[in-house]
């Protein structure tokens, strides 16, 4: 009897192992499926949040040469003629708005002619100067183009040629 007593508790020892791997290899089985499930879900849920790289890129700039170049007597002392003669494009990204810069160009050009006509030599010497006077420049193209249209139109106004003598 004792030999059936002894071969009976290794039966009842192995099942309880087998039942402890099963229910261990279950558990690692869900683990590992609800961490691809969280992978995926983060995967797509990020996927869906990247911003589309097209939709961030602006218009592509157009740019409108007010052509020919601006040739003007500096104000100042009669000391020698002076002369400004600098070369401006001006820059949008609104197909309407280029449009109407074309529209405008006369009225556009009679008001920069007299703006570079009251600079002196002195005050656009240095690049300071410069930027001063492309920033007044483009204030008044704006101001312009707000009284006739309603809206600023030009993004920039660019000098693509300075030269004072």
């Amino acid at each position: 009897m004792a030999a059936a007593a002894d071969s009976a508790k290794p039966q009842t020892a192995e099942p309880k192992k087998k039942g402890g791997r099963k229910r261990l290899i279950i558990i690692v089985a869900a683990v590992a499926a609800a961490a691809i499930a969280a992978g995926a879900a983060w995967f797509l849920l990020s996927r869906g949040a990247e911003p589309d790289p097209a939709a961030a890129l602006p218009a592509p700039a157009q740019y409108f040469p007010l052509e020919p170049a601006f040739v003007v007597n500096l104000a100042g002392p009669a000391g020698g003629p002076r002369y400004l003669q600098v070369e401006v494009q001006l820059m949008t990204r609104d197909p309407v708005a280029f449009a109407e810069l074309k529209q405008h160009a006369p009225a556009i050009r009679a008001h920069l002619l007299m703006l570079f006509s009251q600079q002196t030599s002195a005050g656009i010497a240095d690049r300071a100067g410069r930027e001063r006077l492309q920033a007044a420049a483009l204030a008044e193209v704006r101001k312009l183009l707000e009284a006739e249209t309603g809206r600023p139109g030009a993004d920039a106004l660019l000098f693509t040629s300075f030269v004072t003598q």
